[in-house]
Parts: structure tokens; C-alpha cells; sequence
């Protein structure tokens, strides 16, 4: 288990690179390997939400960490951008889309579903909305499947009514 001064530094680390105050009620699942590069740490906050902090030592993207947040078994609610950078995703989808296509406009937000799995992520934080059959999953290549069960939680976000 991780002390509260980690816990601390956590939230301190969640607010200068995102912008987010959270208050962390409890380490479910502390820097663990995700992958080989790899590690998340998944926290529930004293609001009830649960947030995974994702990073690497190499380059990661919004789409490895869509990947590695539904390995887990982990449904995301959403992908927490940048402090000071509300629009990051769409603004460096929109550069990658610009260089593919130099001479083309964005005329809708389907253009840039793919070139939004491209945009460097790392570190990622990501809000959860549903843990998948009660199990967080953590990489382990001698595993059946490269995954096991690294923590149990039951979590699903209720729907604000």
C-alpha cells in the first residue's frame, strides 16, 4: 500500500501536469506494468471517481493508451487533456491531418478520429466510468495472455440524473 505522503505527491503531480485537484481516497492498484514500458496507477477519489495516471518510458499515444485502459478492464469515460490545453487532442489532430493533407479543410470531427489516436499522451490520466467484471488487469508476460489480475474493485459511475 502506498503512504498518504505518495498519495500527496500523486495528486500534487495530477495537478501540475493536468489541471485537475483530486484528492485521493485510496490507491487501488499502484505502479504496476501495463505493458513493457509501461505502468499505471490507479486511484479513487474522495468524490467517488476513479482515475488511472498512465506512464511510459517510451512514446506513447492516445491510442496506445486507449489500448492499455481497456486491457486493463477498464471502460474510460474520458482522457483528461493537458494542463492549459482544453483542446489539445483536436489541435494536434488537426496538425497531423494538415500535414497528411496540405490542401484540405476539416470539415467535421469525423476527420480526425484517426489522426487523434496519433497525438503524444504521455504521462495520460484517464477518468474510468465502469471496471469490467470487477478485475483491473496488470501486464505480466509469463501470464496467459500477457495479463493478470492485479487488483479487484467493483466500480461502475452512476449517471448524474
Amino acid at each position: 500500500m502506498v503512504d498518504m505522503h505518495d498519495e500527496r505527491a500523486l495528486a500534487a503531480l495530477i495537478d501540475d501536469q493536468f489541471g485537475l485537484t483530486v484528492k485521493i481516497q485510496s490507491v487501488v492498484l499502484p505502479m504496476s506494468d501495463v505493458s513493457r514500458t509501461a505502468q499505471a496507477t490507479v486511484v479513487l477519489d474522495r468524490t467517488g471517481g476513479l482515475l488511472v495516471y498512465i506512464t511510459a518510458r517510451a512514446i506513447m499515444t492516445l491510442g496506445d493508451v486507449k489500448r492499455l485502459v481497456r486491457r486493463m478492464g477498464l471502460r474510460p469515460e474520458r482522457f483528461v487533456p493537458p494542463k492549459h490545453q482544453p483542446n489539445y487532442f483536436d489541435d494536434v489532430a488537426t496538425e497531423k491531418f494538415q500535414a497528411v493533407f496540405p490542401g484540405m479543410n476539416v470539415t467535421s470531427p469525423d476527420d480526425l478520429i484517426y489522426y487523434r489516436t496519433l497525438v503524444p499522451y504521455n504521462p495520460a490520466l484517464v477518468v474510468i466510468s465502469e471496471v469490467k467484471r470487477g478485475e483491473i488487469y496488470q501486464f505480466d508476460p509469463d501470464a496467459r495472455g500477457g495479463y493478470r489480475v492485479g487488483a479487484r474493485l467493483h466500480y461502475k459511475r452512476s449517471e448524474a440524473i
